[in-house]
């Protein structure tokens, strides 16, 4: 049989052929599981009070003394020996005041944190297991000193996950190179997704501050994500082949939000739509001590705002063994009105009663020195003092106590793994549910410790 092909006939059968090939990938598609993000909202455990939360960490120690547990007896006994005779106790450096209509003492170190009082929640028997900066550091950021655990951070993120597709879970804003580092806001053994993201560094302003790798000035947007679909199919291929290897999900994830965050973080990075009511009200300007800590301030409740879980702030450091008045002096002109200015802009747009803020550093000093001069206080693990605002906890209100002098935590003492237990119920996770299998073990962020501080909630 004779049989011939036109160049016609030949071109459309071909043409059908193709279109039963896409039928063919779109059928195969249909039957495939759809791919769910990691990061996709999750339910919590119980109802929560809190959607999202910020850190202010305070790196270094403040004083207690000085902020927010008034001790009278230090004035009183000032100069003289404390509990060793080779150390004379240090008087208080500011004066003190009962405020608002709770009537808690704050000092006048911090008098902007001071007209929010009665939104405060003050934590003043807190108390942790070392201290040498590193390990307490890495204990408030992660429940452990002594091995590398996740963090904070990425435990909530693990917990809940985030709200918007296109930004990180989890930011960390000027964190610090030392002590810890990228420990403070790393996963360890959970999956690489749950990471924070660093926003520059402690050394450099927040202003000068870019995200890496979510731009590109040679392809369009549309270019981009043909390459990219092309590379995620290899890697989703890997992924189904080795599911026990979570570090593929982590690329796939890291990939896909940074083509995201092209069109969606530098809005939110960007300050210039913010009135220069609000900028005065943060105390950002050139030359203004507290323009970087305002910055990130005001870079946080912009990120909450946006759908962000978790952002911790970070401050310089508070560690004055000695020139303590000026240090500590220094350390309240960067951070005490950004911080009041956070509390004022979250209530005033409805956000602080379901954003959990907390405020503190990884302990507190000594109500003694060795110092001549008095001027100086040492690291103290034993008793300091935290707060937390909005979220579900009780405002103007003070729960724990430390000896007369400020020596240790002597009344409603608070550990740290009592603080993560705590803040997890807030966020409607139960700490003694939230694991994660490694090693043959479940492991959760405060380990077989800690207690939910029912007494705080509201």
């Amino acid at each position: 049989m004779n049989f011939q092909l036109s160049r016609r006939t030949l071109l459309k059968s071909a043409t059908c052929g193709m279109g039963y090939l896409a039928l063919a990938d779109l059928c195969r598609a249909a039957d495939a599981p759809a791919y769910t993000s990691p990061l996709a909202p999750k339910q919590p455990h119980h109802e929560a009070r809190a959607k999202r939360m910020i850190f202010l960490h305070m790196r270094g120690g403040p004083s207690h003394m000085e902020t927010f547990d008034y001790k009278p007896a230090l004035a009183d006994r000032a100069g003289k020996p404390g509990r060793t005779k080779n150390r004379l106790l240090v008087p208080p450096q500011w004066e003190w005041k009962q405020r608002g209509e709770s009537g808690l003492w704050v000092s006048d170190l911090l008098k902007h944190t001071a007209e929010h009082a009665d939104d405060l929640c003050v934590l003043s028997g807190m108390h942790a297991d070392i201290a040498n900066h590193t390990p307490a550091m890495l204990q408030l950021h992660t429940g452990n000193f002594a091995f590398t655990r996740p963090s904070m951070g990425a435990w909530i993120l693990y917990g809940l996950g985030t709200e918007n597709q296109n930004l990180p879970g989890f930011i960390s804003l000027c964190p610090p190179l030392i002590n810890g580092g990228t420990k403070n806001y790393g996963s360890a053994f959970l999956p690489a997704v749950y990471q924070g993201t660093a926003v520059g560094d402690v050394k450099t302003n927040v202003k000068d501050a870019e995200i890496g790798n979510i731009r590109n000035e040679r392809f369009s947007s549309l270019e981009q994500r043909r390459q990219l679909d092309l590379i995620q199919q290899f890697n989703r291929h890997y992924a189904e082949s080795d599911p026990a290897d979570s570090q593929i999900d982590g690329v796939i994830e890291s990939f896909e939000l940074a083509f995201r965050m092209q069109d969606e973080l530098p809005s939110v990075m960007d300050l210039a739509s913010e009135s220069q009511e609000t900028l005065d009200m943060y105390g950002i300007g050139a030359g203004k001590p507290s323009d970087n800590f305002g910055r990130q301030c005001l870079l946080a409740r912009r990120m909450i705002e946006a759908g962000v879980r978790h952002v911790e702030v970070c401050d310089e450091f508070w560690d004055q063994h000695a020139k303590l008045k000026t240090g500590h002096e220094a350390r309240a002109k960067s951070t005490d009105q950004p911080t009041a200015a956070l509390l004022t802009d979250l209530k005033q747009r409805g956000l602080l009663q379901d954003t959990l803020v907390v405020w503190g550093g990884e302990f507190g000093r000594t109500p003694d020195t060795s110092k001549k001069d008095l001027d100086g206080r040492d690291h103290n693990v034993k008793g300091y003092t935290m707060w937390l605002a909005g979220g579900g906890v009780k405002g103007g209100f003070k729960f724990g106590a430390t000896d007369e002098f400020g020596y240790e935590a002597v009344e409603d003492k608070v550990h740290l793994h009592d603080l993560h237990a705590t803040i997890l119920h807030l966020l409607g996770l139960d700490h003694t549910r939230l694991t994660y299998r490694y090693a043959g073990r479940d492991f959760r962020l405060t380990d077989v410790h800690g207690r939910v501080v029912e007494e705080i909630v509201a």
